[in-house]
């Protein structure tokens, strides 16, 4: 049985990244490999691919999700939308003092008012009493919400940093990480090199910070997040898997995608689809889609942890990280890379 203390892990303080390196592709990125960890760097990653390989990037665009404001009786708030549900409605979290009661207002940003129209599990039902769509009110008013290990608030150089080059389709509260990496520049020489790249979407949710509560993982519930697979990126993962490449996932939000999309074919091929997913991925999961990940380091006790375990073993991936950080590599979100360039079983003798 797998319990939570399977992936905790010690970690100083002083390795969470704070702020990005100026530039996007000079971060650090650990192999890891069968039986070898290589300290190498991000702009070697062409390196480690062949021509022929396939990168899935996530071109999900974080919202400026985080809101404050107060509530009709006077008291503070702060909103984090999680999700919208139409163009004027969506869920959120919402820290007060005292729980907004349904048919309560919510005065955000000194701009426009929320209706509570009442509770879905842990998250509110808002609804905007402005006519402006609730998407564009959040881009003129909103603010970029940064993950609760940044230790400041955004600045105006997250508003470019936070977002991959390739984002276009808003819905994330969080940022799919591995690809802040990625600048024109390493395309480009990943394009010269031979390897393709295709993209899925996956709007990461707050829920991907919340931490596992139970001990015994198979009681942990998941929380959903809304993706999607085109006919296009379909077609290029059976172009490379006939040419004998490799499917890379840059980041678990990738993977997550093309293995949940997976699942909802069942015993049927890999096809264009779209939906919510709870998949929840440990050690002993088998991988349909996925041959290697590119991902950052992730937060101890963490499902992202558990996911990085699952696809190169639990050992394996327990030495990376101690790895990690005696050679004092930057973790999360602003941090360093990890590079898993094959499934592997797990290895409790490493």
């Amino acid at each position: 049985m797998l319990t939570l203390s399977d992936f905790d892990y010690e970690l100083p303080d002083e390795l969470i990244a704070q702020a990005p390196l100026p530039e996007r592709s000079a971060s650090r990125m650990l192999v890891v490999g069968e039986s070898a960890l290589t300290d190498s760097r991000i702009g070697d990653l062409p390196q480690w691919l062949a021509p022929g390989d396939l990168l899935v990037f996530n071109d999900t665009r974080v919202m400026r999700a985080r809101l404050y404001g107060s509530k009709d009786s006077g008291g503070r708030i702060e909103v984090l939308i999680e999700r919208l549900t139409g163009e004027r409605e969506a869920l959120a979290q919402v820290r007060a003092s005292k729980t907004p009661r349904a048919g309560s207002r919510l005065r955000m940003e000194d701009a426009f008012d929320f209706e509570v129209l009442g509770r879905d599990g842990e998250f509110f039902r808002l609804r905007s009493l402005d006519d402006t769509p609730l998407a564009d009110l959040l881009e003129r008013h909103g603010r970029l919400p940064l993950p609760p290990y940044i230790d400041r608030s955004a600045a105006d150089a997250d508003d470019r940093r936070y977002q991959t080059v390739f984002a276009r389709e808003t819905g994330s509260v969080a940022a799919p990480t591995a690809g802040l990496h990625f600048d024109e520049t390493l395309l480009a020489a990943l394009a010269e090199r031979g390897v393709r790249q295709t993209r899925v979407t996956l709007h990461v949710g707050a829920g991907t910070f919340q931490p596992v509560r139970v001990d015994n993982l198979a009681e942990h519930r998941m929380h959903s997040e809304r993706y999607e697979l085109s006919a296009q990126t379909v077609q290029a993962i059976a172009e490379t898997r006939a040419a004998g490449g490799r499917i890379v996932a840059v980041g678990t939000t990738s993977l997550r995608c093309l293995e949940s999309a997976a699942q909802a074919c069942g015993d049927g091929p890999l096809a264009a689809c779209s939906g919510d997913t709870a998949l929840f991925i440990t050690p002993g999961f088998r991988f349909r889609v996925v041959d290697a990940l590119l991902t950052n380091f992730h937060l101890p006790k963490s499902t992202l942890l558990m996911l990085v375990s699952a696809l190169a073993g639990r050992q394996r991936i327990r030495a990376a990280y101690a790895h990690a950080v005696a050679q004092r590599y930057r973790f999360f979100s602003y941090g360093d890379a990890m590079f898993i360039p094959a499934r592997m079983k797990d290895n409790d003798e490493i």
